[in-house]
């Protein structure tokens, strides 16, 4: 696989761990599920671990992959990289140990930007003071509807350079959002045969909410059975509003 990605708001992405289990209702039609069935059954090595059937499936399970965290220190032209698009870093089967690794392959590359996004904000919280965050380290959270905005309070207290919220796919408004704290947020609906329909009012409120607070806002699409760019027709506010000396290793 390419490790240049198809995701609007990064440019690369980086697999030291891959598999995952559902959570939430977020993850009913997960992308990286489907993939890593496919991927399985085309023998790519990575997938070969089956998860457990009730919550995740063929080629999902967590695997770690100790010769994938030196693939960045290859790539020597600035990236923006997102981490384990395939997978969850703070999934609790991640030992605690490779996750410093992890950090430290992140700390010792600082002409890349790094975007960490996981559904497990609580443990991430939980792990935060024993972890050295580097300036380059962006970390988000998936808010996908009111059940799941408890996250967004764990995020804000984990002392990332950047903190983001990907809202995707959006399943339901989000009322009395706050972004305290928050840096950046992505919106976006669900693609493929199962999607579910995005409201717009949704993606409104929260664009809005944005533009009170001063919060980059970007918006990826509306989703469908295939992928439908959101491109700037919205809003034009996009990633690159972030603070420039955030931003900066990833240009």
């Amino acid at each position: 696989m390419s490790d240049r990605s198809p995701i609007e708001w990064t440019e690369a992405t980086w697999n030291p761990t891959t598999g995952c289990d559902q959570i939430s209702t977020g993850c009913d039609n997960c992308y990286a599920l489907t993939l890593a069935r496919r991927l399985k059954a085309m023998g790519a090595q990575k997938y070969q671990n089956d998860g457990d059937p009730r919550t995740s499936g063929p080629g999902f399970g967590i695997t770690l992959h100790p010769d994938a965290l030196e693939v960045p220190r290859r790539w020597k032209q600035p990236r923006l990289i997102f981490v384990n698009s395939m997978s969850d870093l703070f999934h609790a089967r991640v030992p605690m140990d490779f996750v410093r690794q992890v950090f430290e392959v992140m700390a010792g590359t600082p002409q890349h930007t790094y975007q960490l996004l996981t559904k497990r904000a609580h443990r991430a919280l939980l792990l935060a003071d024993k972890i050295d965050w580097p300036a380059n380290v962006w970390m988000g959270t998936s808010v996908e509807n009111i059940d799941t905005m408890h996250r967004i309070d764990d995020l804000r207290r984990i002392p990332a350079a950047l903190r983001f919220l990907s809202c995707e796919p959006l399943l339901g408004p989000l009322p009395g959002l706050d972004l305290v704290g928050i840096d950046w947020v992505i919106v976006g609906g669900e693609s493929g045969p199962n999607h579910r329909l995005l409201n717009p009012s949704w993606v409104r409120e929260v664009r809005d909410t944005c533009q009170q607070a001063g919060v980059p806002f970007f918006f990826k699409q509306w989703g469908g059975r295939t992928p439908k760019s959101g491109g700037r027709a919205l809003d034009e506010r996009t990633w690159d509003e972030i603070p420039a000396t955030v931003v900066a290793a990833a240009r």
